[in-house]
């Protein structure tokens, strides 16, 4: 069964303005997946609506059969979806592990010995205890990127959101974290939706989603 299905899904900014039109995916845990296609094909409007930051303007997105639109958002956001950012957005006056405690308090769940678990989280993407204790801005790109997955994680939600998680990364640090979001995946039954422009990225996960750009087919058609 699929843990999150979007169907006849679709979103315009002004009810003119179509990005996305008629979609129609199913997403599953223990897998990783791709979202590819152009710059303006709706990629990042996409993992939105997913996270349940934004609500479709045509259809609806079902998690484990319930349409988010029904459910309670802030709950679904800070409990069932971990988003990795581009960008990392941490906190660089804290430290590894700080970032990642701070992730688990603002989840409201009840989390018993949040220390240990933050340094147990860091060590599941590859971190060692030294680096945890690190400010965020004294990591490479790669290290804090890891921070990152780890903060995703800090609540163990289901779904693992990733938004061009490998984009400023070399090509050994990018497959060193596609290894994890495919440990993730395969060995503790998450689902990962990884956005992507990268050929390399969707060439290792397990399934992938094109999307085509809706203004390249209006400028065709005229």
């Amino acid at each position: 069964m699929s843990l999150l299905k979007l169907e006849n899904i679709g979103y315009s900014y002004d009810g003119k303005s179509k990005v996305l039109d008629s979609l129609n995916y199913e997403f599953e845990k223990g897998r990783v997946y791709a979202i590819v296609g152009r710059s303006g094909a709706g990629k990042t409007t996409l993992l939105s609506l997913l996270s349940g930051l934004t609500s479709p303007t045509q259809g609806s997105i079902l998690f484990d059969g319930n349409d988010v639109k029904k459910i309670d958002r802030y709950q679904y956001r800070s409990r069932f979806v971990g988003v990795v950012f581009q960008q990392f957005n941490l906190l660089p006056h804290l430290n590894a592990v700080e970032n990642v405690e701070l992730s688990m308090r603002a989840s409201g769940k009840k989390i018993e010995n949040k220390r240990n678990r933050a340094v147990e989280l860091l060590g599941k993407v590859d971190l060692d205890e030294t680096l945890t204790k690190r400010r965020i801005l004294k990591l490479s790109g790669g290290e804090q990127q890891r921070v990152a997955i780890a903060r995703a994680l800090s609540f163990d939600p289901d779904i693992i959101l990733a938004d061009e998680p490998t984009g400023n990364l070399d090509v050994t640090t990018q497959e060193d974290v596609m290894d994890i979001f495919k440990r993730l995946a395969h060995e503790e039954n998450k689902c990962v939706i990884i956005v992507s422009h990268s050929p390399e990225v969707a060439a290792m996960v397990d399934e992938v989603y094109e999307l085509a750009s809706l203004r390249a087919s209006k400028k065709k058609k005229e």
